[in-house]
């Protein structure tokens, strides 16, 4: 299967696998250098991160943080495996995949959730006959990345909804090509992290789509966590803490303004639109600051949410070895519960 060739194509990668480099702050006075992966390009989904770094929070906790792009938020797991990048945001369910093919002591864990449901949706042309029903989907063609989390779980929505995994072609088409084939009329329907979205809204009026949410499917999916290198959480994990600490209250500053984090993203990309990206916050913060985190606050999960999804991944991707939810999350270094408050609306 081309998952399965993808992971283990990551795995080989990584050897001869080296742990990270930390460098603790001393008397000195030195910042701890981290590097930082997105899972993919810069924009409002991690505006928070940006809003850390220009106003000073990562320095003030003794960090020099270097934020780069990603290469999807699978690649982000071997990236981080492979010591090149101690911290980054990469997928709950790829992980669980992940540390399943790499037994034995975990070399990434979960440290903070982002996305506390995913923000997986498959967007179809009304059109072509595609409706709020995922039954709707059934013989079309769907373009989606030859890897990544949106189609990989799509076996899950498929059992919840009754219909057979292959019920629609799928149409292998790069990331940067998928709004042109939906607004061409090449394919019936494409699969998106919802807010990834806008881009598409932008060239096609909402009236003549339909967003099928894989959460509306009874797919409970935590997305896009923080994840960190093992060798850095037990070498150094007050570093890990540091960089939770000034990430989440960068976060809640986000939901209470957002616009001083498109602001600080927009630094980095000045070529990006305020507007466009203020919107694209707004469909994020709907995932980020989901239902559940009004209970347990932001970062945290549902051990028993956790679990159900391990048994999931395990069951759907055929895994042989099922990992225990504390090899795959770390709760240990999360700022305090009072500091992960959501800003009352």
């Amino acid at each position: 299967m081309q998952r399965r060739f993808f992971l283990a194509a990551g795995t080989a990668a990584l050897a001869p696998i080296t742990a990270p480099s930390v460098f603790a702050q001393g008397s000195t006075g030195k910042l701890t250098p981290l590097k930082f992966t997105l899972d993919f390009r810069i924009n409002g989904q991690t505006a928070p991160f940006f809003l850390a770094l220009a106003k000073g929070y990562y320095r003030d906790e003794g960090l020099d943080v270097s934020i780069d792009t990603g290469a999807g938020s699978v690649a982000s797991i071997t990236r981080i495996a492979s010591g090149v990048y101690q911290l980054g945001l990469g997928d709950i369910s790829s992980l669980v995949e992940f540390n399943a093919q790499n037994p034995g002591t975990p070399m990434v864990q979960a440290v903070y959730q982002y996305y506390n449901r995913a923000p997986f949706v498959i967007i179809g042309r009304k059109d072509r006959g595609v409706s709020a029903d995922f039954r709707s989907l059934a013989g079309k063609k769907v373009a989606a990345a030859a890897v990544e989390s949106t189609r990989r779980a799509w076996p899950m929505v498929a059992r919840k909804q009754g219909m057979r995994a292959d019920a629609f072609q799928w149409q292998t088409t790069d990331f940067s090509a998928r709004d042109n084939v939906m607004v061409r009329g090449d394919v019936d329907a494409a699969t998106y992290f919802h807010d990834s979205a806008v881009s598409l809204f932008a060239r096609m009026k909402p009236e003549e789509l339909s967003v099928l949410k894989y959460a509306d499917a009874g797919v409970n999916l935590y997305g896009n966590a923080i994840l960190a290198s093992s060798n850095l959480v037990a070498q150094n994990p007050k570093v890990v803490a540091a960089f939770l600490r000034a990430s989440n209250r960068a976060i809640v500053e986000t939901f209470a303004n957002p616009a001083p984090s498109i602001a600080a993203m927009r630094q980095r990309e000045p070529i990006l639109d305020e507007k466009i990206e203020l919107e694209r916050w707004g469909i994020t913060a709907q995932y980020v600051g989901a239902a559940d985190t009004r209970g347990h606050g932001l970062g945290d999960i549902k051990k028993l949410t956790l679990e159900q999804q391990v048994d999931e991944v395990a069951d759907v991707f055929g895994l042989k070895v099922k990992p225990a939810s504390d090899a795959i999350f770390n709760t240990s270094m999360l700022p305090s519960r009072s500091e992960r408050s959501l800003p009352k609306a």
